[in-house]
């Protein structure tokens, strides 16, 4: 494959674009503050910049992976050991799965994430900014629309960023600073511009601070308005909750875990578990934000840049393998599951028929394809769960106009269990099989008897049930996991096959060096490179 990277220095353009020195701002047809308020039709405007960010497409370069949120979801889900990019020729995301040099502090790709990100919780701080004394009940719900997406942008960054220990990796960086536990800078829009161009990355604690109180301010705006949202590409207060329970997840703070997603569930009306018949759905099956499991989401319109242009960069090209178009149509880069995994994968749990079986096995030829043709190319162990717009494989306009989920009701239950069982094995177990046995599937049986037993079983069910979503790559870091990749019939790549045992240093991720040119609060406190640093098993 074409090597598409470039070193920081040689670039031609050298514009302060990161944490600290953001001048760009969003487009808010020029108003002011105080026409805003005055404009329903101006706040609309700005605020649904917020959800358009999100699935921003070449932000920073041209390149296949460079399409916002959803290609940073396929870069942590290569990292883990669940999601296989086989090597083709035209595997965009090698990177992050091979954990190259090129993701290191110096390189391109890490400024196209950090940057991106950076943006994304801009997106939110503008609309917070021109709101910081709302009136009306769509200007309180658009705030606090505003405040919880920062919120989850700033975790997510947290989670990715923060280092934790691991095997390989020393937390004492080139400066011989040592960043156990850092996360990333915090910014709000009333902050100097002194505060930013000198804003140190926030231990753990501090930023889970800011985090519980920004959402339990967005709780409270939620409560004091009947102004509901539009659709679900915006969050609601059920989502407020979600995301409190991942924040006390994160925390290791388990009884409040369990609590948030308990009141995630409950609140609101219609939210369910997905049924069979919704998930393989050949028509709208993950496709779609519609049904009642969905939260929260993305929603590629058929007149975005990413589903118009040519160059196939966007998430269903990469991610519906059942496609004629795209990544997978036309040069098939099919997703698979890890084999160990699927084979750990009960037959009578209907999900196991979310991937391509092995040609004769007990499975093959079960799997809900759109066309058997279509199926017949497709490697094994590809992923049939993600479908093309209203099920049409072979229209961009269409094919490409898909929903990714950001949240389902289904986190919540399995965060509950987990929590659960992390002080109460007994129960989290009960609470782990009355899911299964009631939405997935009735013979499941919890056979772990101890915590760390009921954990890792939670563990695996979330490995199934949010493959290729937004959600594993922080419990494996969370739970300390290990990757176990080079193993007799493995499907990954070979030099990709690593055996790390406890969480893979490269799960630290680094950011751009860049970054301390204009933020003199992160100078000497970079995370340490990752990349080159992994042997595959195979080579040993």
């Amino acid at each position: 494959m074409k090597n598409i990277l470039k070193s920081l220095a040689v670039l031609t353009v050298a514009t302060p674009m990161l944490t600290g020195c953001i001048e760009e701002t969003f487009p808010t047809s020029g108003v002011t503050t105080e026409q805003v308020a005055q404009s329903s039709k101006s706040l609309e405007s700005i605020v649904k910049g917020m959800p358009a960010y999100m699935k921003n497409w070449h932000t920073w370069s041209s390149n296949a992976f460079d399409f916002g949120y959803p290609a940073i979801f396929i870069a942590q889900n290569v990292m883990t050991n669940d999601m296989v990019q086989p090597f083709n020729g035209y595997q965009h995301f090698l990177y992050w799965e091979q954990v190259t040099v090129s993701i290191d502090p110096e390189y391109l790709l890490s400024q196209i994430n950090w940057y991106y990100l950076n943006f994304q919780v801009k997106a939110a701080n503008e609309v917070i900014g021109m709101l910081s004394d709302p009136k009306t009940p769509e200007q309180i719900k658009c705030l606090a629309e505003a405040i919880t997406y920062r919120s989850a942008t700033y975790l997510d960054m947290a989670r990715t960023y923060e280092f934790l220990p691991n095997a390989t990796i020393s937390p004492v960086n080139s400066a011989e600073n040592d960043v156990t536990g850092l996360t990333v800078p915090y910014v709000t829009p009333d902050m100097t511009s002194d505060e930013i161009s000198n804003n140190p990355r926030l231990p753990h604690a501090e930023m889970s601070k800011h985090l519980l109180e920004d959402l339990a301010e967005a709780e409270q705006l939620f409560l004091s308005t009947t102004d509901s949202r539009s659709s679900k590409v915006f969050p609601d207060l059920a989502v407020v909750y979600g995301l409190m329970a991942r924040v006390y997840m994160w925390d290791e703070n388990y009884p409040e875990a369990a609590k948030y997603a308990r009141k995630a569930i409950t609140t609101g009306s219609g939210y369910a578990p997905l049924t069979r018949t919704e998930w393989f759905d050949k028509t709208n099956g993950f496709n779609n934000s519609s049904f009642n499991s969905w939260m929260w989401a993305i929603q590629y319109e058929s007149n975005d840049d990413a589903v118009t242009t040519g160059q196939n960069s966007n998430w269903a090209s990469f991610m519906v393998s059942e496609s004629a178009i795209g990544y997978n149509g036309q040069r098939g880069c099919n997703m698979m599951i890890d084999a160990a995994l699927y084979a750990s994968i009960d037959n009578a749990d209907w999900r196991k028929l979310s991937w391509k079986a092995p040609a004769g096995s007990a499975l093959s030829g079960l799997e809900p394809f759109i066309s058997a043709s279509q199926a017949n190319s497709l490697m094994t162990y590809t992923g049939i769960k993600f479908r093309p717009g209203s099920g049409v494989v072979d229209q961009r306009t269409t094919t490409f106009a898909v929903a990714v989920p950001l949240m389902r009701i289904e986190e919540m239950y399995l965060i509950e269990a987990e929590a659960t069982a992390q002080t109460n094995p007994g129960q989290g177990k009960t609470l782990l099989e009355s899911f299964m046995q009631t939405y997935r599937y009735p013979t499941y049986a919890c056979l772990a008897t101890d915590k760390d037993g009921v954990v890792d079983e939670c563990f695996k069910q979330k490995r199934i049930e949010f493959w290729g979503e937004n959600v594993i790559f922080y419990d494996y870091k969370r739970l300390n996991k290990g990757v176990t990749r080079a193993y007799q019939g493995s499907n990954w790549p070979a030099a990709t096959q690593y055996n790390v045992t406890g969480r893979p240093g490269w799960m630290n991720w680094p950011f751009v060096d860049y970054e301390s040119d204009f933020n003199k609060g992160v100078e000497g406190y970079l995370n340490p490179g990752v990349g080159d640093k992994f042997k595959p098993a195979t080579n040993n």
